[in-house]
């Protein structure tokens, strides 16, 4: 009796400890341990990201400059992948066996558990061949994202483009981006990225045992919509614009054109340019590779990080100073033989102007007028305050926007250059120097140096008789039109409104019978100042900037064409079919002659220079060097003795297709 109640408690233990030890594994498995969770979720359960669209880019005029475009990343969870036919998976998505061996060696690398991108930015048409058979690859998802499409292939250095995020950019967001995700990397994409990349969502659904989703989890109350980025509204004119890149064409230089009553940037060109469609796509890389190794580097935005002499066009922010500094008047005159002395530095001009004065000066960009007006702003409380004379001077200057940036609404701006006090003392021990060290600025030469765009917001500022607005790229922001405060600010640079008028006056006589006669427009009255960029390393820079209508102006544009000579030659035309098509949408005759369809057509590239090869100067290969110098000879010999026959052969030919 006592042996079968001790069993039977036995066997009532047993199974209680196998009890609790079941409910405890239960427990541990379902409350404990998500292990098991996650898989039965998995199973029946898919969370897709939705990410948004990037905002659209509109021209000044509601014309897109860039949209977006569908395409799908195929994503991969190694540890979910079963045994699958890989040369139709390769097939399908259009990639040999040695790139899929590539990416899935990649994706195992980053994670067996996570999913990363095992082949992006498949297009709609490849990808709805391979979602018909998405089911025979368990382990990889589609996830929809858009990519740019530039529909008129415009403004690439003003617009910028989007790439891949990588560990920085991962790193500097606090987590917000992810592996595969998008960021604009140059241009307004990078400016306006927080606006533009707008906010991802989630989308629960309930899958079936193949993958297919059958129906929305818990009716999507878990779901977040997708926010799209916000719409920016350029200030950009694509009417200019693309007339500014093919006036452009086989040239390097910029065209910067700036409304002055707002700071707008109506034309923003760096050239050489390229296609932004290059940078979209799976060729995105090798584009990119091959666009960096263009030896004129289309990637260079010249309009905001090109440094160049302004020349000539320095001279009517001189003639302000001096007017305000008292100095000179409107009537003060010199006489010009045709040479300015400075110390033992001979300054010439073109030819001897006589007698001139300020508005003379100017419109015959007399270089003797402005070195006198030079050395008198230098030396005006005497010769021993050259140098406080020369800091106050600079101050002056740096508010017309040169030496500083003018925080221009894209990144890596220049502020050019202009020089201060130690630049001279570390050439002139002792702070020895006057202002025959330094009498090339007077005529915008020497140290000076500025970007495009401050050469543009010069004649801003003279349009505007005496101050200006930051220049910007994006009018407005959104559906509600939100213009950026710092926009709207004036920026006075000191100079009395009287003051302008004798130099608009000088600027006025350039276009109508001075050296941009020829690019005048009949009916609009152009205001402008060619010049002559020194180029130490080449032919001079042809430079031309000016604004129109006098009277009411409504556009100031800078052009700059490197290697190309004389202002008046090919900077002052372009700017002057810029100016008119804006304002008529039309384009007229020229006194010079010069069409827009004959300044497209001529190529200004500047030759580029290989550099020397060095030869190896052991003693064989010296020897093994001129034999094949002696060769080379003898080859060229013997092709100039056969040129006369070359030239008959080819002469009989021709005689013979005619017959």
């Amino acid at each position: 009796m006592n042996s079968f109640f001790e069993r039977r408690y036995f066997i009532q233990g047993l199974f209680i400890v196998m009890a609790l030890g079941l409910l405890g594994r239960l427990y541990y498995i379902q409350i404990v341990d998500d292990q098991y969770t996650l898989s039965a979720n998995k199973n029946v359960l898919r969370t897709i990201l939705l990410f948004p669209g990037r905002g659209p880019i509109l021209d000044r005029n509601g014309k897109i400059l860039v949209q977006n475009e569908p395409v799908y990343d195929i994503m991969v969870t190694p540890r979910d992948v079963k045994p699958f036919d890989t040369v139709k998976f390769c097939s399908l998505l259009g990639i040999d066996k040695a790139g899929f061996d590539k990416r899935w060696k990649k994706a195992v690398a980053y994670s067996k558990n996570l999913s990363s991108a095992f082949e992006k930015q498949l297009p709609v048409q490849l990808y709805a061949s391979f979602q018909e058979h998405l089911f025979e690859f368990p382990g990889f998802l589609p996830v929809q994202r858009s990519v740019r499409e530039y529909p008129d292939s415009i403004a690439a250095q003003f617009l910028g483009y989007t790439d891949e995020v990588n560990d920085v950019d991962i790193q500097r967001s606090h987590g917000y981006y992810h592996r595969g995700d998008y960021i604009g990397r140059t241009g307004v994409e990078k400016s306006y990225e927080n606006l533009l990349r707008g906010q991802r969502g989630v989308k629960n659904s309930l899958v079936d045992s193949r993958g297919v989703e059958k129906a929305s989890y818990l009716n999507g109350m878990l779901d977040t919509p997708a926010v799209a980025g916000e719409r920016l509204i350029s200030s950009l004119d694509i009417r200019i614009q693309k007339l500014g890149e093919k006036l452009m064409r086989n040239k390097v230089g910029s065209i910067v054109a700036i409304e002055p009553s707002t700071g707008e940037i109506l034309c923003f060109v760096s050239s050489p340019t390229y296609d932004p469609n290059l940078m979209v796509g799976r060729e995105h890389g090798n584009n990119s590779a091959a666009l960096n190794q263009n030896p004129y580097h289309p990637f260079f935005i010249r309009p905001i990080q090109a440094y160049y002499p302004p020349g000539s066009s320095f001279k009517p922010l001189s003639a302000l100073i001096a007017l305000q500094e008292g100095v000179i008047t409107p009537q003060t005159s010199f006489d010009c033989t045709g040479t300015y002395w400075a110390g033992n530095h001979p300054v010439h001009c073109e030819y001897p102007h006589g007698v001139a004065n300020l508005t003379t000066g100017i419109a015959v960009s007399c270089n003797t007028y402005f070195c006198n007006v030079f050395d008198k702003l230098m030396n005006k409380n005497g010769m021993s305050n050259t140098r406080s004379n020369y800091i106050d001077w600079r101050n002056r200057v740096s508010k017309f926007g040169y030496g500083v940036k003018l925080d221009v609404d894209l990144p890596h701006e220049g502020k050019g250059y202009v020089p201060d006090t130690s630049r001279y003392d570390k050439v002139f021990k002792g702070g020895k120097w006057r202002s025959s060290t330094f009498i090339s600025l007077a005529i915008g030469q020497g140290e000076l140096e500025a970007t495009p765009l401050q050469l543009a917001n010069i004649d801003c500022i003279i349009a505007n008789k005496g101050y200006y607005y930051e220049p910007h790229l994006i009018k407005q922001i959104g559906d509600n039109k939100v213009i950026r405060p710092e926009f709207t600010v004036k920026h006075d640079v000191g100079i009395d409104s009287v003051y302008f008028k004798p130099v608009i006056d000088g600027m006025q006589a350039v276009v109508e019978r001075g050296t941009a006669a020829g690019s005048r427009i009949s009916g609009i009255n152009m205001v402008g100042k060619t010049g002559t960029a020194q180029n130490p390393h080449g032919k001079n820079h042809s430079l031309f900037v000016a604004f129109a209508p006098r009277d009411h102006p409504r556009i100031v544009v800078a052009v700059v064409v490197e290697n190309s000579g004389q202002g008046a030659d090919w900077a002052a035309p372009i700017a002057s079919f810029i100016v008119e098509k804006y304002l008529r949408d039309s384009i007229t005759s020229r006194p010079s002659g010069k069409t827009p369809e004959w300044i497209m057509n001529q190529n200004l590239l500047p030759e580029i220079k290989q550099k020397p090869v060095k030869l190896d100067t052991t003693k064989k290969q010296v020897a093994d060097n001129a034999k094949l110098k002696a060769g080379l000879k003898n080859a060229a010999n013997r092709k100039k003795k056969e040129q006369p026959y070359k030239q008959l052969l080819a002469i009989q030919t021709s005689k013979n297709e005619e017959q």
